[in-house]
């Protein structure tokens, strides 16, 4: 498959699907900076987050390469089910189950800190005109370098079978809806590919413990293998 020609430099937003769990409880409203997050046992998640001030620094192999490679490392430092995710110039989607014991805040910091140490000392070797596009002058005074947006992003706590399965369907049309591809499998920084086909490239699923659909569901409009 051939390449899209994104942007030099681009921008990631993580969306995340969390575990399954039914019940009537009231969802938790997502906030930008200082957002709550609800570690509930038994719920997915559904995340999303931003490059800094939204520029396209995920255009490049090398740099979705970086995300897929902190995707890894995060599911080996704070287990978690993934479900579905994609990979956007400037932001990125997520849909994942934690495991018992795993905090969605450290699943972002670990998978956010690995691809900003990467990124970061790119440009200080190959592009260091770059890197004042990423500076940030904090209140004090300091001056320093940032790959992702300040501040959590989005995180929504998924409690039926119905929702995780409408995330995961809007995750994988992210590309399409932006013109990049046609078909949503066509993209390659998805999951979407590895569903149609069965395979685990460029990153493995846990398709066993993601809810099936039921006859309950029938009025989904978006179905995740379509």
């Amino acid at each position: 498959m051939s390449m899209l020609p994104w942007p030099e430099i681009c921008e990631v937003e993580l969306l995340a699907c969390a575990c399954f769990k039914v019940d009537n409880a009231k969802m938790a409203l997502p906030i930008r900076k200082n957002r709550k997050v609800f570690d509930t046992p038994g719920d997915s998640h559904f995340l999303t987050f931003s490059t800094f001030k939204r520029l396209p620094l995920l255009t490049k192999h090398r740099s979705c390469q970086w995300v897929v490679d902190g995707i890894a490392l995060s599911r080996e430092r704070n287990p978690f089910d993934l479900w579905a995710w994609v990979i956007m110039p400037e932001h990125l989607h997520l849909a994942l189950y934690p495991h018992r014991g795993t905090k969605i805040s450290s699943i972002l910091k670990t998978l956010k800190q690995s691809v900003s140490k990467r990124a970061i000392n790119w440009l200080k070797t190959n592009a260091a005109d770059f890197l004042p596009t990423i500076e940030e002058v904090r209140p004090n005074g300091k001056r320093v370098y940032r790959f992702w947006q300040r501040g959590g992003g989005y995180d929504r706590n998924l409690r039926s079978v119905r929702d995780i399965h409408e995330k995961i369907a809007y995750i994988h049309q992210n590309p399409v809806k932006r013109g990049l591809v046609t078909e949503p499998e066509d993209f390659y920084w998805s999951s979407a590919k590895a569903w149609k086909t069965g395979g685990d490239e460029p990153l493995s699923l846990e398709r066993g413990s993601l809810p099936e659909l039921t006859i309950l569901d029938d009025n989904l409009d978006s179905k995740l293998m379509e």
